[in-house]
């Protein structure tokens, strides 16, 4: 089961969620882990802190377990 994520705008980018989830503090440690081991999004690896994760989207980070985008109502 993913744990979820809930957003209340069109999006939120990756960067942006991985800080929200407190996997990492600061925005440098984002830039370094997401570089260095990237992170699978909808299945598919990602480098990118920019990448655009929309409702629905899933997003799974290595021994920290899996979330999914959802739209706060």
């Amino acid at each position: 089961m993913h744990e979820q994520i809930k957003i209340n705008t069109e999006y939120i980018t990756l960067g942006q969620c991985i800080k929200l989830i407190n996997f990492l503090d600061s925005g440098g440690m984002v830039k370094a882990y997401l570089q260095d081991v990237g992170a699978v999004v909808n299945g598919e690896r990602e480098h990118r802190r920019g990448r655009k994760l929309y409702p629905e989207d899933i997003l799974e980070i290595d021994e920290i377990g899996s979330f999914i985008i959802l739209k706060e109502e």
